[in-house]
């Protein structure tokens, strides 16, 4: 008798929370969430689909994976625009006023359609137009300075090696140039069409250019007041670096490669896009005298392979207690360039949208440059690991930039001379002024410089977008 009262109180009790839980919510909330349910497992499918489909094709840039991945796009943005009618229509007016911020931010962001909003032909046209970029700028090839009978030297790994390793200033001008004639010029055409088709993709979600709705997921109204707030901020230090590192290069090349005052020509930093210098700190190292911090001799020296390099990087987030690298992340990843065919070699870290396939490509080499790159493309997929259980459309970054703070953060970590002893890549460190002041210059060259490269990418691209920059300029 006593049991079964303890019964009927129990249904009571639930019911009545029941009760409490939809005055509390609100009959909205409550369909709001079911029907958002509802979307979620179509919505990780074509997600699926379509990075599958895309990880074919940079694996291997074949025909053949190229209109998979089309097919996949399109077959994707048919769902997107599927999805967008379902929450622009009866939820239009309905999701602004629920209560739940979480719920909110759902709705708002599946208000954006983004390029499917174009019609389907010209979706098309668009996907087909980055796709055939995308392959020119991974498949060009240049002739070899010293050798004009060799012309394939392509990015990664030829040219790459060259912008870091040589120190003869007409073959780095010539390797610059080259590459930008097989890449660059090749895309400018197509890179018009680009961006009118993605200004018409902008308009069409209501906004009035496609570097507005990139801005959009940032939630901020000063974000390029922020920008130029905190490049001011930067720049005197920015300008006392630039000037050092000219008058070292001067030093180097002469003064009639190098001036006194103005640019440093770009060829001369070690980078094909000038974005880090750090490939030429043996030139600019302010304390050459103490123990260089680049460990490629060592690991070269140790054996150390691509795998060992991964390897290293999985135990170092896991001495951090987070998670191990699962085994689909083993036996699906690229680590080195497969011999035969073409692909995209640009480091790349990806989630495939179903909580347990994370997988990184990246065609390795066996020193200090990669060895950080494993970390932090490693520290992408800690952070997909990490929110793999939000609802699809929060499994990103917290703001487009957030991923790549993210593997900074790693990267940096991992760098240090006194980490670097500890896994037995340095013999021997000292931590005095002159040892501090070479490790922050090292950083200063990879992280510093990279700020205006990067605030300058996007203030050309806003401009190329709003038409303050025209294709003639």
């Amino acid at each position: 008798m006593v049991c079964l009262r303890r019964k009927v109180c129990c249904v009571i009790v639930t019911i009545a929370l029941a009760i409490d839980l939809c005055h509390s919510q609100g009959a909205d909330e409550i369909e709001a969430r079911l029907f958002l349910a509802g979307l979620e497992q179509r919505s990780q499918l074509e997600c699926n689909k379509l990075v599958e489909a895309s990880w074919n094709y940079e694996a291997d840039l074949s025909a053949v994976n190229n209109q998979l991945r089309a097919q996949a796009q399109l077959e994707k943005a048919r769902w997107d625009k599927e999805q967008w009618e379902l929450v622009t229509g009866e939820w239009g007016h309905r999701w602004p006023t629920l209560r739940n911020e979480s719920l909110r931010r759902q709705f708002r962001h599946l208000s954006i359609l983004g390029t499917a909003a174009l019609p389907e032909d010209r979706l098309a046209k668009y996907n087909d137009l980055v796709s055939d970029m995308k392959t020119t700028y991974s498949t060009a090839k240049i002739c070899d300075y010293n050798d004009f009978t060799n012309c394939n030297l392509r990015l990664e790994p030829n040219l790459t090696r060259i912008m870091k390793k040589s120190r003869n200033y007409d073959e780095l001008r010539h390797v610059w140039e080259e590459w930008r004639l097989s890449s660059g010029a090749l895309m400018r055409k197509k890179y018009e069409q680009f961006v009118e088709l993605a200004n018409e993709a902008a308009q069409r979600n209501r906004f009035d250019n496609m570097g507005e709705m990139w801005l959009y997921p940032y939630e901020s109204l000063t974000f390029k007041s922020d920008m130029k707030r905190l490049w001011l901020q930067l720049k005197p230090l920015y300008e006392q670096l630039h000037a050092y590192v000219r008058r070292r290069l001067r030093e180097v090349y002469g003064q009639d490669k190098v001036s006194r005052r103005g640019a440093i020509p770009a060829h001369l930093l070690g980078n094909m896009w000038a974005q880090s210098w750090s490939n030429i700190y043996d030139i600019v190292q302010p304390y050459p005298n103490k123990p260089s911090l680049d460990v490629t001799q060592f690991m070269q020296a140790q054996g150390y392979t691509p795998e060992r390099m991964f390897r290293l990087a999985d135990d170092f987030f896991q001495s951090l207690n987070l998670s191990a690298m699962p085994p689909q992340f083993w036996a699906r990843s690229i680590i080195e360039k497969p011999l035969g065919r073409e692909m995209v070699c640009h480091a790349s870290a990806w989630d495939f949208c179903n909580g347990v396939d994370y997988r990184i490509k990246q065609c390795t080499e066996v020193n200090m440059d990669y060895l950080v790159t494993t970390h932090h493309e490693m520290g992408h997929i800690q952070y997909f690991i990490q929110y793999r259980h939000q609802p699809l459309i929060f499994r990103e970054g917290a703001n487009p930039g957030f991923h790549e703070a993210v593997g900074d953060v790693m990267s940096l970590s991992v760098s240090t001379p006194r980490h670097l002893k500890n896994i037995g890549l340095l013999d021997d460190i000292v931590i005095d002024r002159e040892s501090d002041i070479n490790f922050l210059m090292l950083m200063a060259l990879d992280k510093v410089v990279f700020l205006p490269f990067g605030y300058l990418m996007d203030r050309w691209r806003w401009d190329v977008f709003n038409g303050n920059t025209y294709p003639d300029d």
